[in-house]
């Protein structure tokens, strides 16, 4: 018999480390990421508690209402469980009261459901042998999962002889869903595939499905989350709508202290259908934190993202300013404590290192900021610059 190399003797990998993504629009979070969000929110509930350990709160509540892997959910467990160690001595009490009473989820999938259960629950089935947690009566547990439907609207009306009956019937073309924009023809399937109709945001009030979902009223202290960021709208070739926006939208709906949620950074810019997206975040001094990955595969080993992606941190009772901190392979970081705007600006400038110029830049200009701001900062002529950098 050959033994394994000295190396991998024991060695005990992380399963979620392991699994392949869905797509380039499903991304599974890595564990080590998921956790560096944790510690940032974990910082931010301190600040904001005088100190106090968000883990060693047992009525703290999270929510990952588009659970894929279920690797937030497992790791604010994991993390409770530790910090909760005096409070509930018991640890298959303590389990149990966090499983049932502080994580909850909402799975994109029925596979991502029974694979965030299996993370969480260590078992597909929440009230099944095998499961970690010992109150429920269902096999959903806290992580929801149904079958949504698109609801479509719009289009173009034709009407077509019916080839059975020969009769004129009518028939709509290019309808999209009212929701989040899917095209009828990639997503109008049969009952064997999925609709990735996002129960999130398929709703018009999202309390009321909430409460639908849970069965009581929730008030989530914590939305944390990866959203899926697109889905195809039916445009020529392979167009695709983003559609992450709607979910942070969505989730500041439900009024949490605080949220936190990896998206491309793609908004900074605006675009197909981010215009109003970019100028909410924009202007929205709730937004405390954004860390700014400028190539997406520093995060997503393997994935293709042009952008790069991001992830922010909002924190409802204490607006200010942001953390702005940028990262790039193995680039020395940068952070900068700022506005989102500039005085006088309406675009985002991502580089801090920039903002030492473009105040330069306008300290030596004549013409007023409001005129200048889009011909002169977008496109500086090589004086303007010259002129900054002596300053």
């Amino acid at each position: 018999m050959t033994l394994a190399p000295l190396t991998l003797r024991g060695h005990n990998p992380d399963v979620l480390t392991c699994i392949a993504n869905l797509s380039n629009d499903e991304v599974f979070t890595p564990p080590e990421f998921a956790n560096q969000m944790l510690d940032t929110l974990a910082a931010a509930w301190a600040d904001a508690n005088d100190g106090a350990d968000i883990w060693a709160n047992p009525d703290v509540t999270f929510l990952d209402p588009f659970t894929k892997s279920g690797v937030f959910l497992r790791e604010i467990v994991r993390r409770l469980t530790d910090g909760l160690i005096l409070t509930i001595p018991d640890l298959t009490e303590r389990v149990d009261h966090i499983l049932t009473h502080q994580v909850f989820g909402i799975g994109i999938t029925q596979l991502t459901a029974l694979l965030a259960r299996r993370s969480v629950y260590c078992s597909k089935f929440a009230n099944g042998p095998h499961s970690i947690a010992r109150s429920f009566t269902t096999e959903d547990g806290n992580i929801w999962f149904e079958r949504t439907e698109h609801t479509w609207g719009g289009g173009k009306r034709e009407f077509r002889a019916d080839p059975l009956t020969s009769e004129e019937v009518a028939v709509y073309t290019n309808r999209k869903c009212i929701y989040c924009g899917a095209g009828e023809d990639d997503y109008a399937r049969g009952d064997d595939l999925e609709t990735h109709a996002y129960a999130f945001i398929h709703t018009d009030d999202i309390k009321a499905r909430i409460a639908e979902l849970f069965g009581d009223t929730m008030q989530f202290d914590v939305i944390i989350g990866n959203p899926p960021y697109q889905l195809s709208d039916g445009g020529h070739g392979t167009s695709a709508a983003p559609i992450y926006q709607l979910f942070v939208e969505q989730a500041k709906k439900l009024d949490p202290r605080f949220l936190s949620m990896i998206v491309p950074s793609r908004w900074f810019a605006g675009g197909k259908g981010l215009d109003e997206f970019r100028e909410s975040m924009l202007t929205d001094s709730r937004v405390r934190a954004i860390n700014d990955y400028l190539s997406a595969s520093d995060v997503f080993p393997g994935v293709g993202l042009k952008g790069g992606v991001c992830y922010f941190l909002w924190d409802r009772d204490h607006p200010g300013l942001c953390e702005v901190t940028t990262h790039f392979k193995d680039w020395p970081t940068t952070t900068a404590t700022r506005s989102l705007l500039e005085p006088g600006a309406d675009v985002f400038i991502r580089f801090n290192e920039a903002l030492s110029i473009l105040r330069k830049v306008i300290a030596v200009e004549t013409v007023n900021w409001p005129e200048f701001r889009s011909a002169q900062f977008l496109c500086p002529t090589d004086a303007t610059w010259a002129a900054a950098r002596s300053a």
